[in-house]
């Protein structure tokens, strides 16, 4: 399970710098994981359940009861039979003699449970660290999104520049001005959208360690570094030792416990008792003893047998169910991260240096009057949309890549290289 943790520790390190200086003031995954892990209830309530679960066991495992009893007979009466010279006085004491193997089934039944809530507890983390991975994920892409606002905007106030330069020539109408200070406003407006998008996802992680008033930054790198994975047939491999599927490990032996104590209870139990009368009549002491044993335990048994044996079968349905559910996550995943490595890779090689050899001879011709403010304000746009589908597309690719780590359990980061990123 330790190795799980590890990866998941691991699932946002593509976007987190590990320049110490750098992160002195803002949250790294690390730091993130850390307090999630020291607060959250959720993780507490499987400890908590573990002692419930122990109290049971040692309940469990207490043997029948001795009982004492007295009983006094013909203190009262008439003729001979009658007053405290004919009384007997009784005292038993009596149990029950379980038989069959009972306590050790309890035993059995009581330690598995014990043991399935290990695993439990670390799927129930497993869970939870993913769930931070993605809120850090999701702040992470506020802030990428309004460095790209930043771009935009930077590049919107140079063609203005422009634009006021040209107007004072003579050789632009005050319309592409106003229409360059439109687009820098929208750009603007961008960048604010991302800043509030940024406070509410800020919000959102703090959320999972209580913090209501959060005031942190994160640390970001690259989104960009999408890591190789391995084929989806040898991630369907490591699916046999995701959590999801060793819990039904951990239930099938809880079952087959309850299997074996249903079946115990087809064996009867002794109740004995023993004890020593007094005779008022003669002044005299004996011993006395019984025992019994209750009839038809066997049928009575059986459907609690059957139910257990039911309960084994739907368990088996249930792991194989669970099983088709799980491949099919990955495979969706797997696909999801290739296609977002394809595109990435495609984007930044081959589109994106395109479009900015575009913009920047847009820039130059428009300048020197070869071409319209339209032209050059249109490549703009593509270029910073472009950027943003870019980062949209890699930003799914991690989400994907978390997918992966959480069902696979394991780390495909790697010796990723990692950059700081820009703080608020």
């Amino acid at each position: 399970m330790c190795v799980r943790l590890a990866a998941m520790a691991a699932c946002v390190a593509a976007l987190c710098a590990v320049n110490p200086a750098a992160a002195a003031d803002a949250l790294t995954p690390d730091d993130v994981f850390a307090r999630v892990a020291a607060s959250h209830p959720g993780l507490r309530l499987a400890d908590a359940r573990v002692g419930l679960l122990e109290a049971e066991r040692d309940r469990s495992l207490q043997k029948a009861a001795l009982q004492a009893g007295a009983e006094l007979e013909n203190f009262a009466g008439s003729g001979a039979v009658g007053g405290l010279k004919a009384a007997e006085v009784t005292l038993t004491l009596a149990s029950v003699l379980e038989r069959g193997g009972k306590l050790d089934a309890r035993r059995t039944l009581a330690q598995s449970r014990i043991d399935a809530m290990a695993v439990e507890r670390e799927t129930q983390r497993l869970d939870l660290l993913a769930e931070v991975a993605r809120r850090y994920l999701a702040a992470s892409a506020a802030l990428l999104h309004r460095d790209i606002a930043a771009l935009d905007v930077e590049q919107r106030g140079r063609t203005e520049t422009a634009a006021r330069q040209r107007l004072q020539a003579g050789a632009s109408p005050e319309s592409v001005v106003l229409a360059a200070q439109a687009a820098r406003a929208l750009a603007e407006l961008s960048g604010a959208r991302a800043a509030q998008q940024w406070n509410a996802a800020r919000q959102h992680l703090a959320a999972l360690w209580g913090e209501k008033t959060p005031d942190f930054t994160i640390v970001t790198g690259d989104p960009l570094l999408l890591p190789e994975v391995p084929d989806a047939g040898a991630l369907a491999a490591l699916l046999e030792k995701t959590p999801e599927l060793e819990r039904f490990a951990d239930q099938h032996r809880i079952a087959e416990a309850r299997l074996q104590l249903a079946r115990t209870t087809a064996n009867p139990d002794l109740q004995w008792q023993a004890g020593v009368r007094y005779l008022g009549t003669t002044d005299d002491v004996g011993l006395v003893a019984g025992v019994s044993m209750p009839l038809g335990t066997r049928r009575r048994a059986e459907p609690e047998i059957r139910a257990a044996n039911a309960e084994l079968a739907a368990l088996e349905i249930e792991r194989e169910a669970t099983s088709l559910s799980l491949y099919s996550t990955l495979i969706e995943a797997h696909g999801r991260y290739t296609l977002a490595q394809l595109e990435v890779a495609r984007l930044r090689a081959e589109v994106l240096p395109l479009l900015a050899r575009a913009e920047a001879a847009a820039e130059r011709a428009w300048r020197a009057g070869a071409t319209s403010y339209l032209e050059w304000s249109g490549v703009q746009s593509e270029l910073t949309a472009t950027r943003r589908r870019q980062l949209d597309i890699a930003l799914d690719g991690q989400r994907a890549l978390i997918e992966i780590q959480r069902l696979t359990g394991q780390s495909f980061i790697g010796g990723t290289a990692r950059t700081q990123g820009n703080t608020p």
